[in-house]
């Protein structure tokens, strides 16, 4: 099974709905990709001051780096 992660601008498209109030089943059709992974990328990447796109990308960024 193969699978893309989330680009840029895809973490962008996600803050801009977050912030008009969509939900994430909305979010996750708009671009195109199954809800659990909007579930999974809010998770991850959501701090006090809720989902940033350009923090939770440079985050992703660095987890691909260190990764084994």
């Amino acid at each position: 099974m193969s699978y893309n992660q989330l680009t840029e601008g895809q973490r962008y498209q996600i803050y801009a709905l977050l912030k008009e109030g969509f939900s994430q089943k909305v979010i996750a059709d708009n671009i195109e990709c199954h809800p659990s992974t909007i579930c999974r990328e809010l998770k991850r990447n959501r701090g006090k001051k809720g989902y940033r796109h350009k923090q939770a990308n440079k985050l992703a960024v660095e987890r691909r780096q260190t990764a084994t």
